[in-house]
């Protein structure tokens, strides 16, 4: 029996409702402004704060982040590479799809979810409640829930003598100015391309993720990290999204018109970056690739997470440069 082509007014009919439906969908998935163009909604908790007078002592501070969120990402690699385990607790929350939500692995504070903790610090009625965080147990108040301003001030924490400074005062001005690039067009740009209600939103937001990738691709065949020699907050920045980009990104956000190996000196910096200590260990391919496919039904509806290369081979040798790779500086 040959199967038959639904009549064209059913297909017609279908698209139609399903447009419609995705829309909404997408309103409460990504606000979006009336040109189409996703926007990021303000995050809770968005000021920096002093550094607190009981920085520094064990048990008085957690960071609270998400295994797949990337701004939760970078708050965590600042933890690390600055080593700061001593000092600031590491709590993990897990996604509910189901509810839309962050959850406690087990009760933290009396909260079983982040959103009681957020209600409980103060968050004003209907405030995303997002990760990273840091939260104080002596205050019982969330300090700074805003990825940007929380790695400012997990930079300024009481460390080691020898952690690293992320933000080196000879590269201060190129750090700031990669660092707003960066959040513009790379971080959020994905998202951008990704929630996108029509092609030219999609093909503006597309443009200027590649026009960046390709300035920093020059400013790496120069230098060995964004901003200068010195490792700074501008690849702390990066590295969340460029390692998500073949897992992630390329496939769910429609952003695979240049594959990274066509970039050598971006791939290399990402292949120096995941040898640093710790790194790889803030790194969960299979939590990024089930979390983001499983949960944004309006991009994949169908949830089937598709198959991907494993991590190791995109941060190894870059294809066709041979050995041609940097040594970790």
């Amino acid at each position: 029996m040959v199967a038959l082509a639904p009549p064209p007014w059913l297909v017609r009919g279908a698209r139609a409702a399903w447009q419609w439906q995705w829309l909404q969908l997408m309103a409460g998935l990504g606000p979006a402004d009336a040109g189409g163009r996703y926007r990021r909604p303000a995050a809770a908790f968005s000021h920096c704060p002093p550094l607190p007078d009981d920085a520094g002592i064990p048990g008085r501070h957690v960071l609270i982040v998400g295994r797949s969120c990337p701004w939760a990402h970078r708050a965590w690699l600042v933890w690390s590479l600055r080593g700061l385990a001593p000092t600031i607790e590491l709590v993990v929350v897990e996604p509910d799809p189901a509810a839309g939500r962050w959850r406690f692995p087990a009760p933290f504070e009396s909260c079983s979810t982040l959103a009681e903790l957020y209600q409980r610090s103060g968050a004003a009625p209907g405030s995303r409640a997002t990760v990273p965080l840091l939260y104080s147990r002596s205050q019982g108040q969330v300090l700074v829930g805003e990825s940007a301003r929380l790695i400012e001030l997990l930079n300024r924490w009481p460390a080691a003598p020898d952690a690293p400074d992320l933000e080196p005062a000879a590269q201060q001005g190129a750090t700031d100015h990669w660092r707003e690039r960066l959040q513009h067009t790379v971080n959020d740009g994905v998202y951008r391309c990704g929630f996108a209600r029509n092609q030219q939103a999609y093909d503006e937001a597309e443009a200027a993720l590649f026009d960046t990738l390709a300035a920093a691709e020059e400013t790496l065949a120069q230098a060995p990290w964004l901003s200068g020699p010195q490792l700074s907050l501008a690849d702390v920045q990066l590295f969340p999204t460029l390692i998500r980009l073949e897992l992630v990104y390329a496939p769910l956000f429609g952003v695979s018109r240049r594959p990274l190996w066509q970039l050598p000196a971006l791939w290399r910096w990402r292949s120096r970056f995941h040898d640093l200590p710790g790194v790889a260990a803030t790194c969960c391919p299979e939590a990024w690739r089930r979390d983001y496919f499983g949960a944004l039904f309006p991009l994949h509806p169908s949830g089937i997470i598709p198959a991907a290369p494993e991590l190791a081979t995109l941060v190894g040798i870059c294809p066709g440069r041979g050995g041609d790779v940097d040594p970790p500086i």
